[in-house]
Order: structure tokens, then C-alpha cells, then sequence
């Protein structure tokens, strides 16, 4: 039998949720450790190097993606759905 959490989710949801925070959280501290050469890559595509303009694209939709998965998982873990 497995060990029950919060509102009866599993260990292994809770740790999902876990590592899915810590990924996201991650995510942000690059983010901001990296911010001056996002800001670089900025200056480049507005001097005509258009296809910088998709790095920032891809960072938006794998903080989506990422995000989007933790804060689903936390919801549901605490045990909070929308109605049908």
C-alpha cells in the first residue's frame, strides 16, 4: 500500500509536483541569471538577425509547458478541480 498525502494523492504525485517545482523554480533563477544576454540577443535581432527572435518563443513555451504541468499537478494534489 502506498502512503496517502494532502487530500489523498500519492507519494509519487507529490513528488512529481516536488521535482516539477523545482524545475520551474530553476527555470526562473536562469532566467534572471541569464537576463543580460537575452537582453544581447534583443539588441541582435532588432540589428537584423531575425532568427534570434525565436529563442525568446522557445523559453516562453518551456516555461508553459513546465509551469503549466507544476501548477496543474499542485492544484489537483491539494485536491482542487474545475467544475464540468
Amino acid at each position: 500500500m502506498s502512503r496517502y498525502t494532502l487530500t489523498g494523492g500519492s507519494a509519487r504525485a507529490l513528488a512529481v509536483t516536488l521535482l516539477l517545482g523545482a524545475v520551474s523554480a530553476g527555470l526562473y533563477f536562469l532566467l534572471f541569471l541569464y537576463s543580460d544576454r537575452l537582453v544581447e540577443l534583443a539588441a541582435a535581432t532588432r540589428q537584423g538577425e531575425k532568427l534570434y527572435a525565436l529563442i525568446p518563443i522557445a523559453i516562453a513555451l518551456v516555461f508553459s509547458f513546465v509551469h503549466g504541468a507544476f501548477t496543474g499537478r499542485f492544484w489537483e494534489l491539494l485536491g482542487l478541480r474545475a467544475k464540468k
